[in-house]
């Protein structure tokens, strides 16, 4: 009878989330914010709460968590992390000053404590990269001079988890100062290692793992991923940080291939771990803090706008793909949800997983809008601005900015002639 109750339950949340996928792919925007409020139905204190199938959820929860990791290495080298780091660590810097500090300074201001001013520090600071990536792909600006410097903000954000998350396993599993440096000094050790053999030996490694045959790469790269992210995890390191460093160490055919194989595991197993998240939150403890929810999600919405505004200027974007960047960098998702699932886990402070669901439903929300309009609104409000001082002098261009875009370029010449006479 406890089996079959299982399946029912976890039959019926699979489709459930099927269902919702395919409605928020109709309506051309994310699927989250639905899996959360799927969750929430079905959680503690919602319309049906679960009950047989519940520990199978967290099992599969945590899978996914490792999963979105594991992928999330895949798409960069360790040449490519090098890379970036080398060359865009102040872009990283601004990053994490605008963005880490609101939420830091909201846990202190609302009375949590040092630990939850960290964990929701993370929680505003990480960008969602998969909403962001469809959200580039679906206005067809993957291509945009401002691309390379949105993509370098997520590079570096990714690599920094490596380090963030170690810190906050440590944090809250109470370890002390001395115990919480080995922990830290553990994970950037294996980090740098891992790497150094992946920029050194990444091919060799790649080649070990090939499989012609789909079925054997599979298991032989999922059994990896799993092992590493069990070891990692018994260091107090991150099941995470082991996965990403997994993927990270594959390239070329291999992860391709890996991407191809493991993706439908990723979707399913990440819809599972947004409804288990959902699941440990009660409803009726979202109201009490949507307001400081929908500050937060103010402050760090401009803040996130400032600093692919300041990136793109840096890399000598114009005017026009400076305000695309920043609005595109806007969504938070999956990240911040882990980070915060931690803290739910470890019972750090009731209202912080509210909070957060809360925070990354109005985001996830109002992040591919900000995408879209971010740009044409800037454009409006500097039209009004120089309708009412006069036009401006010209100024000369300078030499560190790069020209305008074709899109750029016939957006102006639109602008000086509606008509489109010569």
């Amino acid at each position: 009878m406890h089996s079959a109750l299982f399946l029912i339950e976890f039959g019926a949340i699979i489709l459930g989330l099927g269902l919702l996928g395919r409605l928020a792919g109709r309506f051309h925007f994310s699927p989250i914010p639905l899996y959360l409020l799927a969750g929430l139905a079905f959680g503690t204190g919602g319309l049906l709460p679960m009950g047989a199938s519940e520990e199978f959820v967290a099992i599969g929860a945590e899978i996914g968590v490792i999963l979105l990791l594991l992928m999330l290495g895949l798409e960069y080298t360790a040449s490519d992390l090098v890379s970036n780091l080398k060359t865009q660590y102040p872009a990283g810097l601004v990053d994490f000053a605008l963005n880490a500090v609101p939420g830091a300074v909201a846990a202190l201001l609302m009375g949590w404590g040092p630990v939850a001013a960290v964990v929701l520090a993370g929680v505003t600071w990480i960008s969602s990269s998969g909403v962001i990536a469809k959200v580039m792909g679906d206005l067809g600006r993957v291509g945009n001079r401002e691309t390379p410097v949105i993509l370098s903000v997520l590079v570096l954000e990714d690599l920094a988890m490596a380090v963030y998350l170690p810190i906050v396993t440590a944090l809250l599993a109470g370890v002390g100062l001395a115990a919480g440096s080995a922990t830290l000094a553990i994970a950037l050790g294996v980090a740098g290692a891992v790497l150094f053999v992946a920029v050194r030996y990444g091919r060799h490694i790649s080649r070990f793992v090939s499989s012609d045959d789909p079925e054997k790469l599979l298991l032989v790269v999922l059994g990896l991923t799993l092992l590493v992210a069990g070891i990692a995890q018994q260091l107090q390191v991150s099941a995470a940080v082991g996965a990403f460093l997994v993927g990270i160490a594959l390239s070329g055919e291999v992860a391709e291939g890996t991407h191809t194989l493991l993706s439908p595991l990723r979707d399913l197993f990440a819809a599972v771990f947004f409804v288990f998240f959902g699941l440990h939150t009660d409803p009726a403890s979202i109201p009490p803090v949507l307001l400081p929810a929908l500050a937060l999600a103010v402050v760090t919405a401009g803040t996130k706008i400032a600093t692919g505004y300041w990136a793109a200027k840096r890399a000598g974007v114009g005017v026009r793909g400076r305000w695309r960047a920043g609005g595109t960098l806007v969504a938070r998702g999956e990240f911040s949800i882990v980070i915060a699932g931690l803290a739910v886990t470890a019972g750090i402070e009731p209202a912080l997983g509210p909070l957060a669901t809360a925070y990354v439903l109005i985001l996830v929300v109002v992040g591919p809008l900000t995408a879209r309009y971010t740009e044409p609104v800037a454009a409006w409000a500097g039209a009004r601005r120089r309708s009412r001082t006069g036009p401006a002098p010209a100024a000369a261009p300078s030499r560190t900015e790069s020209p305008e875009s074709p899109e750029e370029l016939d957006d102006r010449a639109q602008a000086q002639d509606p008509a489109g006479r010569a």
